[in-house]
C-alpha cells in the first residue's frame, strides 16, 4: 500500500530510471489524481511535466458510453464502429463535440493558464495516471496523443488490475504497472491517503515544475 499519491510517485519514478535526463522525454499527467505522480516521476528523472486534459464523448442518453474523445491539443478521436452501429449523425457528434471542448478549455485554463499545450510529436511520451481499473481514460488518452504522432508512449501507473495493464499494451509502445494485486477490487484501496487531489494542487505542483525548469542549468 501508497502512503499517498506522492509516495506512489516515487516508487513509480524508480522503474522509469532508464528515461531520466533525456531531452526527448515529457511526462504528462492526467488531472487530476495523476497530477502528484507525474511531479513526482518528472523530477526524479529530470524532465518536464505537464497535463494532458481528456474528455469522453458519450452517446447521447448513454453518456457513461463512449462513441470517442477530444484530448489536449485539439486532438478527436472517434469510435466508427460505435457511430455506425448506433446511427449517430453527424450534428449531434459535433453537439457534443462542441460541448466537451468548452470543458476542456476551461480545465486546460485553469490549469496551464496562458501556456501553450506540449510539443510530443518524434517524442517520447510518458503518460501516468494515480491507477487503472478499467482503463478507459487512459486508453482514450492514448487513442487521442497517437494522433500527434509521438515517437514512443509509455504508460505509466503505480497500481492497476493486472488484466486492464495487459489489455493496455495493444495500444501503447510501453506499459510499466508498478504492482498488480490479485484481488484488485478499486484504485483507492491500495493507497493510504487516497483524499480527492484539488485544482489548487494540481496548479501548485505545475507551478513548481515549471519554476524548476527555468531555474535549471
Amino acid at each position: 500500500m501508497y502512503r499517498d499519491r506522492h509516495d506512489a510517485g516515487r516508487a513509480l519514478a524508480r522503474l522509469l530510471h532508464g528515461y531520466a535526463h533525456r531531452p526527448d522525454v515529457i511526462v504528462l499527467a492526467l488531472p487530476r489524481g495523476g497530477v502528484p505522480i507525474g511531479y513526482e516521476v518528472a523530477r526524479t528523472l529530470q524532465v518536464p511535466l505537464d497535463v494532458f486534459v481528456v474528455r469522453k464523448l458519450g452517446v447521447p442518453g448513454h453518456e457513461e458510453f463512449a462513441m470517442g474523445a477530444i484530448a489536449s491539443g485539439g486532438v478527436q478521436v472517434l469510435n466508427e464502429h460505435v457511430v455506425q452501429i448506433l446511427h449517430i449523425d453527424d450534428e449531434v457528434i459535433a453537439a457534443v463535440v462542441a460541448r466537451e471542448r468548452r470543458e476542456l478549455a476551461r480545465r486546460e485554463r485553469l490549469y496551464r493558464g496562458e501556456r501553450s499545450p506540449p510539443e510530443v510529436r518524434a517524442r517520447t511520451v510518458i503518460l501516468v495516471d494515480d491507477g487503472l481499473a478499467t482503463g478507459a481514460t487512459m486508453l482514450a488518452a492514448v487513442k487521442a496523443l497517437h494522433a500527434q504522432r509521438p515517437q514512443r508512449i509509455v504508460v505509466a501507473v503505480p497500481i492497476a488490475s493486472a488484466e486492464t495493464c495487459a489489455d493496455m499494451r495493444e495500444d501503447a509502445d510501453e506499459v510499466v504497472c508498478a504492482a498488480t494485486p490479485e484481488p484488485f477490487r478499486a484504485v483507492g484501496l491500495w493507497y493510504a491517503d487516497f483524499s480527492q487531489t484539488t485544482d489548487d494542487e494540481v496548479r501548485d505542483l505545475l507551478a513548481r515544475t515549471q519554476e524548476s525548469s527555468v531555474h535549471s542549468p
